[in-house]
């Protein structure tokens, strides 16, 4: 019974006490009605002998049938049979009407039990609604139901301790970033004066590390820029009318100089469709999605960027003919800093944040992303707006 609900197994439970009482009382019914109609029987079959003493208790409570003799055999005959059906019709009403009632009272409880847990259900649904950017708005009210009241006063302070806790880390991670960024910029101006004069002096060793150091300095920079948009998603408005298609066409544009670099065919396919959310995070989200499918695809590829809307729903696909993602690792890749292949996404310039950023953004206007094998090769990230 553990995957059946709370209403059900009362009503089992109810139903299955209803029918034990039920039967218990028909089989107490029954045995004295039987009993009685034997009784009844037995001084039917008595000799008719005795009708001269029975005549002499007229004046007693007990009644007595007065059969000629000559009727008596046929009498006694009809009357056993008569005794033996309603016996029969007796059984058989009484576990009918026992049944009927058991079924009654299961119906009954269920109803009943249902009205009962009704704020236990509306409890569940408010949980089930609580998101890290609204969990000050997910409080629910006192309950004139003493359990109740103690389950949503734990679940409200748990609440708050939560929003306290996602608070705190927006903050340290926002407060990070903004203290990175400062020595991070410095470091780049003065790499980036230095990389602007000549130095004759330099040896083949000392080139090679400003190189490192300009490298792993963009890295940096990158990687905290990230972390800001991150922190920030939660205070963005998303009220915005986007069109999909305009959005689109204008990533491919802005990533078409490095689709050249990498020989590779970008190809939009995009109907009419307008999403409420946020510009500049949507853009964000299918700009990463397209530079990873550029990044990753084979020399030669194509890169397929498709937008639909079914059923109120928007569906965003990018779709590459890359060499693919391993099964096990398709739920990983949106972990924070997580690569396939660290060599290769160094040397491609990631910082291993960017389809975490694409599941938040996700996440933050109510969509789901899914990543599917291509029949061919290559792997295609849909997402679903509802």
């Amino acid at each position: 019974m553990k995957k059946i609900s709370l209403q059900w197994r009362l009503t089992i439970i109810t139903t299955l006490l209803i029918a034990i009482i039920c039967g218990c009382l028909t089989i107490f019914i029954y045995k004295n009605g039987v009993y009685y109609i034997d009784s009844l029987q037995n001084t039917v079959d008595a000799k008719s002998e005795n009708n001269n003493e029975n005549n002499s208790r007229n004046n007693s409570d007990e009644i007595y049938i007065r059969i000629p003799d000559e009727d008596w055999n046929n009498f006694a005959k009809n009357f056993s049979i008569q005794v033996y059906n309603n016996k029969a019709d007796y059984k058989k009403n009484s576990l009918i009407f026992s049944t009927l009632l058991s079924l009654l009272g299961g119906v009954l409880t269920f109803f009943i039990s249902g009205r009962a847990l009704k704020p236990l259900c509306d409890f569940s649904k408010k949980i089930e609604e609580v998101q890290a950017q609204n969990l000050s708005d997910s409080r629910i009210e006192e309950s004139k139901i003493p359990e109740l009241n103690q389950l949503s006063t734990s679940y409200n302070k748990m609440l708050e301790r939560l929003s306290e806790a996602f608070e705190m880390q927006r903050q340290f991670t926002a407060n990070a970033a903004h203290e990175l960024r400062t020595p991070l910029a410095v470091m780049q101006l003065q790499i980036d004066l230095y990389n602007s004069t000549q130095h004759p002096d330099n040896d083949s060793s000392a080139q090679q590390t400003i190189k490192m150091i300009t490298e792993q300095t963009e890295r940096l920079s990158k990687m905290v820029r990230t972390l800001l948009d991150m922190s920030e998603l939660q205070t963005i408005a998303r009220d915005e009318e986007i069109e999909i298609d305009a959005l689109i066409e204008e990533v491919l544009a802005d990533l078409e100089p490095l689709a050249q670099e990498k020989d590779i065919r970008l190809t939009g396919k995009c109907d009419k469709v307008i999403l409420i959310g946020s510009d500049i995070l949507i853009y964000r989200l299918v700009y990463n999605l397209v530079e990873n499918a550029i990044k990753y695809n084979i020399s030669g590829g194509t890169v397929t960027v498709t937008a639909t809307q079914r059923d109120k729903h928007i569906y965003l696909a990018v779709e590459d003919t890359g060499n693919g993602i391993p099964e096990e690792l398709k739920e990983r890749i949106f972990e924070p800093f997580f690569r396939l292949d660290k060599s290769r996404s160094r040397a491609l310039g990631g910082v291993g944040l960017g389809l975490a950023l694409v599941h938040e953004i996700v996440r933050v206007h109510d969509g789901s992303i899914f990543v599917k094998d291509n029949a061919n090769s290559g792997t295609t990230f849909e997402v679903i707006f509802s």
